[in-house]
């Protein structure tokens, strides 16, 4: 048992970014953050999380919400609690490498419209990948705090965190977390880490833990025994299950203790009763998968966000039915690749490589392969924690060899020449707009041209047999018009009057078709590769789907000539879909 310890814990409230990121697949809208960032603001927090992750991406892909100005109007509100944010290292808030020049840019754009606390890490725990962006955020002035990727398997350890601890501090930062986003750390592990790196290191520390396992409360009890300076929690509404433990009962246990927060619990009900009626609103969207406590997490090591998120990917595909299969096959990949820790992008790397290994290829294992796969296993993603095998390497590139640089250091700058693309596509009204087309420029143009819509909240699960008892209907359905398919879907009844929105020509034909190339998932057409009259050879690539956040290429089973093309980029496209036709 450590020595009692007298300062007070601080606490970094997740509500509005990792908390719905976790259970609720980011879905959290703006106009409900304000009141709630509002009450958040008289608590007393360390600081509020409340953007960067996937939040960037769900804005414009989900809904028509500038991730910007959702920015400034949170800072607007949280007058007195710093406002946090999740940053991707070298990947910022995308799931690749952007040039240096568009680090320093984002990170400038970022503290002006009101990010205070910079939480950087990379998910290989790769300092390379972390220090441009580690430097930019020291320019503004803001606060740094660097992040260790928790993870555990035969070549992490406590030592080798406790190292990386030092690097880190060796880079200036203010504060360092230790970041287990899947909820793996043990108590005693975490009263290990946390008291090894006070010994090393005069530093705040954070410990940043997620509930999926149930072990994360007595973890944070072992890590405020041990001196950590500061603990992620969430409101009681959004926590637990793939979430943080609760901001409530870890403010209440301390209470009257050494390390009192500090908090009043009385203002904490507020927050929590508005946390309540919001929760409702979203009920929909909640899926008991990601509530409950799954020990099986300490096996497959998804972080909280990516299984809420799976899970709603695998329900597109008409296929969580296959969820325990793919969880059986997702430590396999990661064994593969070389034990990557498993947050963003690498659980999305890793994650959909076993969806596809499950579900497209047939039992054979990588025949089809994400672009994001054969650029990690190439070591454009950086240093993997332990080397891929020969074997697995020429599966997935064949004899390339891969790079030992920082991966950033072979990009060219490009900053000027998106800017200029943009500018010619007329999507530029004000400068965050060019940083938004960088990010997603598969995206980012039909939200900033203003041709995307919001999604509908789903209307909360039932049994069919409550659905037929309440004389409920579906929510959504296809319609057949004079031969074309339209997939709408139904936002509410009214006397005989339907409403409907996101009304979309379905124009890839399902039936057999001699040729036909199938979409092997749902997902959004990406590019498309070929013309018709086209001569392909057996493997090309004929189209690039975006599946579940990633490049997934469509490749031609044989020889032969593209005779027909039914859709074009931009399409969302369905499982069974019938995209082309090579005979």
């Amino acid at each position: 048992m450590c020595a009692a310890v007298s300062r007070k814990v601080l606490i970094t409230d997740t509500t509005l970014r990792d908390a719905h990121q976790s259970l609720i697949a980011t879905r959290l809208r703006t106009e409900d953050m304000i009141p709630l960032a509002r009450e958040m603001d008289t608590c007393g927090f360390f600081s509020a999380e409340a953007w960067g992750g996937a939040t960037f991406d769900t804005c414009i892909r989900f809904l028509n919400d500038d991730p910007w100005d959702r920015l400034r109007a949170l800072k607007a509100e949280l007058k007195h609690t710093p406002v946090q944010m999740l940053l991707r290292g070298q990947n910022l808030v995308g799931y690749r490498h952007y040039s240096d020049d568009v680090v320093d840019r984002f990170v400038a754009a970022s503290y002006k419209n009101g990010v205070d606390i910079f939480r950087v890490f990379d998910a290989l725990n790769d300092i390379r990948n972390m220090k441009r962006s580690m430097e930019q955020v020291k320019k503004t002035g803001a606060h740094l705090q660097g992040t260790i990727s928790y993870t555990t398997s035969p070549v992490h350890s406590n030592k080798m965190f406790i190292g990386m601890a030092k690097e880190l501090a060796a880079l200036d930062c203010d504060s360092i977390c230790i970041k287990d986003m899947a909820g793996l750390i043990m108590p005693e592990a975490a009263r290990e880490l946390i008291s090894g790196i006070k010994k090393a290191v005069d530093i705040k520390v954070c410990l940043h833990s997620h509930s999926t396992s149930g072990i994360a409360p007595m973890s944070y009890q072992a890590a405020i025994e041990s001196g950590v300076d500061i603990l992620d929690t969430a409101m009681s509404p959004f926590s637990m299950g793939t979430s943080q433990p609760p901001t409530e009962s870890v403010v209440a246990s301390l209470t009257g203790t050494p390390r009192d927060t500090g908090i009043d619990l009385l203002k904490l009900r507020t927050v929590r009763n508005t946390c309540v009626q919001i929760r409702e609103k979203y009920a929909g969207l909640l899926n008991p998968i990601s509530e409950r406590v799954d020990s099986n997490v300490l096996i497959y090591q998804l972080p909280g966000g990516m299984i809420s998120n799976l899970v709603s990917q695998l329900e597109e595909q008409d296929a969580l039915d296959r969820l325990d299969d793919v969880f059986a096959e997702i430590p396999r990949v990661r064994k593969d690749l070389g034990y990557p820790p498993l947050v963003t992008p690498t659980s999305q790397i890793v994650g959909t490589q076993a969806v596809l290994n499950v579900l497209v290829n047939g039992g054979q294992r990588y025949s089809n392969v994400t672009k994001e796969v054969k650029d990690y296993v190439r070591g454009l993603y950086g240093r993997s924690p332990a080397p891929v095998s020969e074997e697995i390497r020429r599966k997935i590139i064949g004899d390339e060899k891969p790079i030992t640089c920082r991966p950033a250091d072979m990009l060219e700058p490009s900053y000027e020449r998106m800017k200029a693309e943009a500018e010619k596509a007329g999507l530029v009204k004000k400068e965050e707009d060019v940083l938004t087309y960088i990010m997603y420029p598969a995206i980012a143009p039909s939200f900033l041209k203003g041709e995307r819509q919001l999604e509908a909240l789903p209307k909360k699960q039932q049994t069919a047999q409550q659905e037929a008892a309440s004389g409920g209907i579906p929510d959504q359905m296809e319609v057949e018009v004079d031969g074309e398919v339209f997939s709408v879907r139904i936002v509410s009844v009214g006397g005989n009057k339907v409403q409907v929105e996101n009304v979309a020509a379905q124009k890839a034909p399902r039936g057999d078709i001699v040729g036909g190339i199938r979409s092997n998932m749902q997902g959004m057409v990406l590019q498309v590769m070929v013309n018709r009259g086209a001569t392909v050879k057996k493997g090309d690539t004929l189209i690039v789907l975006e599946a579940m956040k990633m490049e997934n290429p469509i490749h031609s089973p044989v020889d032969g000539k593209v005779t027909e093309i039914f859709i074009d980029t931009g399409d969302v496209v369905q499982n069974g879909d019938v995209l082309l036709v090579v005979q």
